[in-house]
């Protein structure tokens, strides 16, 4: 899809770390939603308990994105495209799988207007003379128009930045709680790896597991951005040769170093939302709804830095906010697209007709996502509820990634036992948490 010709993957940590991005791009969406409201609620309510919770959330879904970037880069197939062709049932000649991505799609439209919300509520804090419907259409607009001009690398480029600035000043900001009142002992973190949970924190922290790390969005994604930054053409057509295992060995290894770069990234950073959340928010009740979340949020850091770092969380969290907006907008544009081309309305490889449905995707999405802040104004419960919805994808995820692996891989290509431990670990997980999800 890039057009690059076929070549061998780099050799060496620098040449690789040149090469890396798919991931990064992911860590822009993940740290977000996710982190700066989900993780910190979650430490609100359940205090340093369930920090096992966002630990494993982030570790655990790592194998199955990598076996979704895997199955990419050997076939060059898109992800609606892998989904359609799952075994089971189908309707009006498309696959299971498709349509219940469609409908848990459909459900996150609520979660990314509460996104929305949580933009414009931060934004009418830093400046009260423009109304938070004002910011919330200008925020709305902004992603559209962002998505509409960007490619891959300006998105990749816009990714990393947006994320960059408040992660470091989010970790130092945990890191300078051991100098205030809310200092965190050895014994406190011991409890939260205790594998212990109060019952009033369950929901929540199923629409945090769903949401912190690489969610199911992120992870059908992931493929979109590894055939992008050009993978799977670098190896070349898969005829199976000696040359191009060794192609197709070399550039999986690229993504596997991409992977684990973000996988500590975002674990790190996660951490020290929920950290923060625990040790300031804890005990002051639940975290509030509408526009007084951010206000609530904003104690984190206020309280640790002093008053005069509001204006500090404020133009981080509308910069994060934004980050996960912008990263799911062209996320969305792309699956969309994709799904609909299995449903026989575009031909996803006709580039021109692709980018026709791209371009209006990316003002169609952010219109109603806006509009579903408009009509609801609930940032949090409209977050959760995307949230537990992507726990429930998570199960057509770890189906697929079994299917990949066994049934779709090379023989040439196939990884050690350690690996399958790895990804039958996270399979297992990943279904446990998406029936706990599903049965609530």
């Amino acid at each position: 899809m890039t057009g690059q010709p076929p070549s061998k993957a780099p050799k060496g940590l620098i040449a690789i770390l040149a090469n890396i991005g798919p991931s990064l791009i992911l860590t822009a969406n993940v740290v977000g939603s996710g982190e700066l409201i989900m993780t910190t609620a979650l430490g609100a309510s359940a205090g340093f308990v369930a920090l096992w919770v966002i630990l494993v959330s982030c570790a655990v879904k790592v194998a199955v994105q990598l076996e979704f970037g895997k199955h990419a880069i050997a076939s060059g197939e898109t992800s609606m495209r892998a989904f359609n062709r799952l075994p089971g049932p189908r309707f009006w000649g498309v696959s299971w799988s498709v349509w219940v991505w469609l409908a848990v799609k459909l459900v996150q439209l609520v979660q990314y207007g509460g996104i929305v919300g949580a933009v414009a509520a931060t934004l009418h804090l830093a400046f009260p003379g423009i109304a938070e419907n004002g910011w919330a259409w200008a925020c709305g607009a902004a992603a559209a128009v962002l998505v509409w001009r960007g490619g891959y690398r300006f998105i990749e480029n816009a990714a990393i930045a947006l994320t960059a600035t408040f992660s470091v000043v989010t970790v130092a900001c945990a890191l300078m709680l051991q100098w205030t009142p809310y200092r965190i002992s050895l014994p406190m973190l011991a409890s939260g790896l205790s594998f212990d949970l109060p019952v009033a924190a369950v929901g929540i922290a199923v629409a945090a597991f769903g949401l912190t790390g690489v969610s199911a969005d992120e992870i059908v994604s992931y493929p979109y951005w590894c055939i992008e930054k050009g993978y799977a053409s670098r190896c070349g057509p898969p005829d199976g040769t000696p040359a191009w295992t060794e192609r197709a060995r070399g550039w999986i290894r690229v993504m596997y170093v991409d992977a684990a770069f973000s996988l500590v990234v975002y674990t790190v950073t996660t951490a020290a939302f929920y950290l923060l959340g625990a040790a300031v928010l804890h005990g002051r009740g639940p975290v509030p709804e509408g526009s007084r979340i951010i206000s609530a949020l904003s104690a984190m850091y206020t309280e640790v830095l002093g008053p005069g770092a509001m204006a500090l969380f404020l133009a981080g969290a509308a910069t994060t906010l934004f980050s996960t907006l912008f990263v799911a907008c062209a996320s969305s544009t792309r699956m969309f697209t994709d799904a609909f081309a299995q449903f026989g309305l575009v031909r996803y490889e006709d580039k021109r007709a692709r980018q026709r449905w791209l371009s209006a995707l990316a003002w169609l999405l952010p219109l109603v996502w806006t509009l579903l802040f408009l009509f609801v104004r609930a940032p949090l419960v409209m977050v959760a509820a995307g949230g537990v919805a992507l726990a429930g994808l998570l199960i057509v995820v770890a189906f697929a990634a079994q299917h990949f692996r066994y049934r779709r891989l090379p023989r040439s290509l196939r990884p050690s036992p350690i690996y399958d431990l790895l990804l039958w670990t996270s399979i297992l997980a990943i279904l446990g948490v998406g029936l706990r999800a599903l049965l609530r």
